[in-house]
């Protein structure tokens, strides 16, 4: 079994302090600074080539930084590896399973393993989910994989949960049981969950903290509550009283280009903000604005105009 939160600093379940990581010209993390909150749940969402599997795979010892540190659960894994990993559920992309072994047998390779694997514990969590422990791995469908994924990481009974987008190849019905097995494990074991995920409505149901990844520089990291009080929406380009322009994206239908302000957090109101002199009202944004603003942002887009 993982070691629990209490043999760690207590700080953070996860840390990154500077972090950077190239790939030849191609810089992935550009001096990540982040701070993962034990017990919550986090959307790290961001364009593909953001950094988001990097982070990760850093984070699990996949690849080795350029500069600065990750500690998990308060353990570096680069020092420490086999401690850090101890303290790991991970569950990548594309379930990470065998066709010609049986749903069992998967988690008798789970036992071997890790020697603290909590069968009996994946067992349960498959079996809320009707299904069988002799299924064949080939015959399942890709939620049924994906929850076997989720089954073998939450049987390690780590503290820390590092998902790399395991909901872009599912059914919106497969993604909401997955969401569910995900949120009813940490509630009753007070893990943490980092979620990579590019599904805005997702995000909104599983998580209560919001990381976005762009350029391989975090561009906003707060409470998920926060991002949506703090932000507004106009189709103005004068800014709401004491905001600051985040970016510019093509509104739903493509006929008007909105820009995104951020309003310091002690003066953001509930429901609309005070528009410009003359000019519409802003609107309270949802949380697709807020992630759209930051996206654009990261690609340069603060001067989107339509032809």
């Amino acid at each position: 079994m993982g070691a629990d939160v209490g043999d760690s600093n207590g700080a953070a379940a996860l840390a990154a302090h500077g972090l950077s990581k190239r790939f030849r010209k191609k810089v992935a993390l550009d001096a990540v600074d982040l701070t993962i909150p034990v017990g919550s749940v986090t959307a790290l969402v961001g364009p593909n080539g953001a950094g988001k599997t990097t982070l990760i795979r850093v984070c699990m010892a996949f690849e080795r930084p350029n500069a600065g540190n990750v500690e998990v659960d308060g353990v570096d894994p680069w020092k420490h590896r086999g401690e850090a990993l101890r303290r790991v559920g991970y569950v990548p992309q594309k379930p990470a399973v065998y066709g010609g072994l049986s749903v069992e047998d998967h988690l008798a390779m789970a036992r071997s393993l890790h020697p603290g694997f909590d069968r009996d514990y994946a067992r349960r969590r498959l079996e809320q989910l009707a299904i069988p422990l002799d299924q064949r791995a080939d015959t399942l469908s890709g939620g049924q994989a994906a929850q076997l994924g989720l089954a073998v990481a939450l049987g390690t009974r780590a503290k820390v949960l590092l998902l790399d987008e395991p909901l872009a190849n599912l059914d919106p019905l497969a993604r909401r049981e997955f969401i569910q097995v995900l949120l009813d494990a940490v509630r009753s074991e007070g893990s943490t969950a980092l979620l990579s995920s590019h599904i805005v409505t997702d995000v909104e149901d599983a998580c209560d903290r919001l990381v976005i990844l762009g350029g391989g520089k975090i561009r906003l990291d707060c409470p998920l509550e926060e991002a949506q009080r703090t932000h507004r929406l106009t189709d103005a380009d004068a800014p709401p009283a004491g905001a600051t322009a985040v970016g510019s994206f093509l509104g739903r239908g493509g006929q008007k280009i909105m820009t995104l302000w951020r309003l310091a957090p002690e003066g953001a109101a509930d429901g609309a903000a005070e528009g410009p002199a003359g000019g519409a009202a802003a609107e309270a944004a949802s949380l697709e604005d807020v992630v759209l603003g930051y996206l654009a942002a990261g690609r340069g887009n603060a001067g989107l105009q339509l032809n």
